[in-house]
């Protein structure tokens, strides 16, 4: 499942992951993502960050009581080291920076599949 406001971005990252899975759900808005979720029950969830509201901790405590099961992983534009910590912290399985989405995604999506965490902020700040 794959969740963010930008189409034509949405439509990259979709194309992207259809690479590893037979179908990507894909929804614009917080609402559809929760209800997505919940009648879905996806494998992996893709979340702009930006979709929250501000409130990480808010969206994925919905997330994770609508898809316990679901690795989420968060795209952000924002990469400084607070960002990833309140992410981390909010119960995230990784995060990707939206600039590092080509080489950082899937590598990502096989990690939290595996039961790791993934950042990409590995190399300069993790």
């Amino acid at each position: 499942m794959l969740a963010d406001r930008h189409h034509a971005l949405s439509e990259g990252i979709r194309g992207l992951l259809e690479t590893s899975f037979n179908s990507v759900f894909l929804v614009a808005d917080e609402t559809s993502l929760i209800e997505g979720a919940r009648l879905l029950r996806p494998a992996v969830v893709v979340v702009d960050l930006s979709l929250g509201a501000g409130d990480v901790a808010a969206l994925m405590h919905e997330l994770r009581a609508r898809a316990p099961g679901a690795k989420v992983l968060l795209l952000s534009v924002h990469d400084e080291p607070s960002v990833l910590r309140s992410a981390m912290a909010a119960g995230a399985d990784g995060i990707v920076l939206k600039r590092a989405i080509a080489t950082d995604l899937l590598p990502a999506v096989d990690a939290v599949l595996a039961g790791r965490r993934f950042t990409s902020f590995q190399s300069s700040q993790a």
